[in-house]
C-alpha cells in the first residue's frame, strides 16, 4: 500500500514573519535563513504593527511630537514634527528646534510667555528619546544628534544675560554698602552739595578749601547742645540712621 503524501508546513517560505529558517529538501534551511535578517531587507519587524523612524526607518521609534516656536514682532509661529523618531533622530529633532527656538523665539510681547512653555514641553519627548535603544534595521544612516543642547551657541547666549542678572544682584549690595551715605563721626568735615532740607554731605579733608563744616558735638547726647549758628546733620548719615550731629561754619 502507497503511503499517502504528507500535508504542507503552513507559513514556510522566504517571508516567515517569525524569521525561522525553514525546512528544505535534505533538511537544510533555505540560503535567505541564514541567520537573523534586519528590518527592511527581507525580515520581519521585531513589532508588527508598530512603524519605524520617520527620518530613517530605524527600530525602536518613539511616538512624540517635538515643538518650535518663532516670534515675528507682530506675528508668530508654531512649528512642531510629530514622530515615530529613533533615539538618535528624535535627539537630533529635538536639539535642533530647541536650538532654533532659543533664539528665534523670543521676538514678540506674547513670545516671551510662549517660547519657555515650548521649550519644556520638548523635555518629554526628550526624556523618550533617551530612553530608546539604539537605532538599527533603517533604510538610511539615523542622524547625528550633534552637540547637546547646552553646549549650543543659542543656549550660551540665553545663558549670559542671565548669569548677569543673577550676579547683578550682589554686585547692587556691595556697591550701595561701599558708596552709601557716609558715616559721621565727630571731628569730621564735611560740604554740602545740596539743600538743607534734602542734604548731600560729603566727607573732606578739614585742610580742604571745598570743606564748610566741621562735625562736632551730637544733639542727642545728654547735656549737648547745637550753637545757634549749627546746622544739624539728616539722621541718614548716623550710623543707626537716627543719630544727628551738629555742623559747626569753619569760616
Amino acid at each position: 500500500m502507497a503511503t499517502p503524501p504528507q500535508p504542507q508546513q503552513q507559513g514556510a517560505g522566504p517571508y516567515n514573519p517569525y524569521g525561522a529558517p525553514v525546512p528544505q529538501q535534505g533538511g537544510q534551511a533555505g540560503p535567505w535563513h541564514a541567520g537573523p535578517q534586519p528590518y527592511g531587507a527581507y525580515g520581519a519587524h521585531p513589532e508588527p504593527g508598530r512603524y519605524g523612524c520617520r527620518l530613517c526607518g530605524a527600530w525602536p521609534a518613539a511616538h512624540a511630537t517635538v515643538r518650535g516656536h518663532q516670534g515675528l514682532i507682530v506675528l508668530m509661529r508654531f512649528l512642531s514634527l510629530p514622530g515615530p523618531f529613533c533615539r538618535d533622530c528624535g535627539l537630533a529633532t529635538y536639539r535642533r528646534m530647541s536650538s532654533d527656538t532659543l533664539w528665534q523665539g523670543w521676538w514678540g510681547p506674547l513670545s516671551v510667555f510662549i517660547t519657555p512653555v515650548t521649550l519644556l514641553m520638548n523635555l518629554g519627548p526628550r526624556a523618550s528619546f533617551r530612553r530608546l535603544a539604539p537605532p538599527a534595521g533603517g533604510y538610511r544612516p539615523a542622524l547625528d544628534p550633534g552637540k547637546p543642547l547646552w553646549r549650543r551657541a543659542p543656549f550660551l547666549l540665553l545663558l549670559t544675560p542671565a548669569l548677569l542678572v543673577l550676579l547683578a544682584v550682589p554686585a547692587l549690595v556691595v556697591v550701595g554698602l561701599v558708596a552709601g551715605e557716609p558715616q559721621l563721626t565727630s571731628g569730621q568735615c564735611v560740604r554740602n552739595e545740596g539743600s538743607w532740607t534734602d542734604q548731600d554731605l560729603e566727607v573732606l579733608s578739614c585742610a580742604s578749601p571745598r570743606a564748610e563744616y566741621r562735625v562736632t558735638e551730637r544733639p542727642d547726647t545728654p547735656g549737648a547742645r547745637c550753637a545757634p549758628t549749627d546746622y544739624v546733620s539728616d539722621p541718614k548719615y548716623g550710623r543707626d540712621e537716627f543719630t544727628t550731629f551738629c555742623l559747626t561754619r569753619l569760616r
